[in-house]
């Protein structure tokens, strides 16, 4: 049996530290090789650092808050060491969260300068019970004071960033969606058997946005000091909700991946994403991103640009509302779409029109899909 060091891995070049975040064994637990021991929490990730052999862990030089640099020496265990059962359980008094109410003698609950003596007998063990369970524990007023995460710390510095550092506005319009559904309706059992994915809203929207930013430009650059760097590929951010923050995935050429491409990529991102299996590099650079508040039944908001981006979609909730369509009232599923965009880069008239530019896409997909 051998002593091994469990260390710090190398951290991406832009991350100076990470935080320990949680371990998953204690001293005296096996491990078994590949298991993940600690997380390790940065601004940008959370890293997993698992075991080199099979072994039991045999102490945490660092515990969770901890915060680490490169190569730091986490703990140790011994490879090769086979764990053995506890021979005692120490036992751990339990205490009541709440405080109990002693009981109180009949004198103290009805007080007797207010009932003749004949009164007092006739008083029922039933009305002193129900006196008694008038009187309650006093409520419990606390707070409970825990650190921000370092993905969180990161996320309230890029948004007051975003705020602060650009031009910010935001339009809106409203898509009907029924093509998009039909469509959907017709082909999502073919289109499931062939390519192994479900036919979602988030490809149609993928490839309206790919399809606006190529005749909008601007709204697919960024700033760069005094230069505004035009990008010539199409990068797009996919904001996905997390317990412990929003990650925001990149899936990279969208305009080179077909609609199957787009829902594989996006369903195995999200999967990864809530396990906190994402990479730095999954996450760095982006155009262009777009975040779907619809899924939790946002109906409208201001979504806040991810920098050095220009501008980024907010989706919405699906609603059947009544619109007029060629002289009739109908009811038709609508979305409200929203645009943010630096007017340092963007001006209004080129937000506007890559708006309607998606909504078009949207309301005639089989007309842009075949390109006609």
């Amino acid at each position: 049996m051998s002593t091994i060091s469990i260390k710090v891995p190398a951290l991406p070049e832009s991350i100076a530290d990470a935080t320990v975040a949680a371990w998953h064994k204690k001293p005296g637990d096996f491990v078994k090789r590949d298991e993940n021991i600690v997380d390790l929490e940065t601004d940008k990730v959370v890293l997993e650092v698992p075991a080199l052999e099979d072994g039991v862990l045999k102490e945490i030089l660092k515990p969770a808050g901890s915060t680490v640099l490169a190569h730091d020496v986490l703990g140790t265990f011994e490879a090769g060491k086979v764990s053995k059962a506890p021979t005692e359980v120490s036992s751990v008094p339990v205490t009541s969260a709440h405080a109990e109410v002693s009981p109180q003698p009949i004198s103290e609950v009805v007080s007797d300068q207010h009932f003749t003596p004949a009164e007092r007998r006739s008083i029922r063990a039933g009305d002193v019970v129900a006196s008694r369970s008038s009187i309650r524990a006093p409520v419990s007023r606390t707070d409970n004071r825990v650190p921000m995460t370092r993905l969180r710390q990161r996320i309230a510095e890029r948004l007051l960033d975003a705020k602060n550092n650009t031009a910010m506005l935001t339009t809106f319009n409203e898509v009907n969606l029924q093509a998009v559904i039909d469509l959907r309706q017709k082909y999502k059992d073919a289109f499931e058997k062939k390519h192994g994915a479900r036919l979602g809203f988030m490809s149609f929207f993928t490839l309206a946005c790919v399809d606006a930013l190529k005749k909008f430009p601007a709204i697919n650059a960024s700033i760069d000091g005094t230069d505004v760097v035009y990008h010539n590929y199409f990068d797009i951010g996919m904001a996905i909700s997390t317990d412990k923050g929003l990650v925001v995935p990149i899936v990279r050429d969208a305009d080179q991946l077909s609609m199957a491409d787009i829902e594989l990529k996006i369903v195995d991102f999200a999967k990864r994403a809530r396990d906190g299996k994402l990479s730095l590099d999954e996450m760095s650079g982006g155009t262009f991103s777009i975040t779907n508040g619809g899924v939790f039944g946002s109906m409208l908001s201001t979504p806040i640009i991810n920098p050095p981006q220009s501008a980024i979609l907010g989706m919405h909730t699906i609603q059947q509302r009544p619109i007029a369509e060629n002289g009739q009232v109908v009811i038709r599923p609508m979305m409200y779409l929203a645009l943010s965009y630096d007017h340092r880069i963007v001006d209004g008239k080129e937000a506007i029109s890559f708006l309607v530019a998606i909504k078009e896409f949207l309301e005639n997909p089989g007309k842009i899909l075949l390109a006609v």
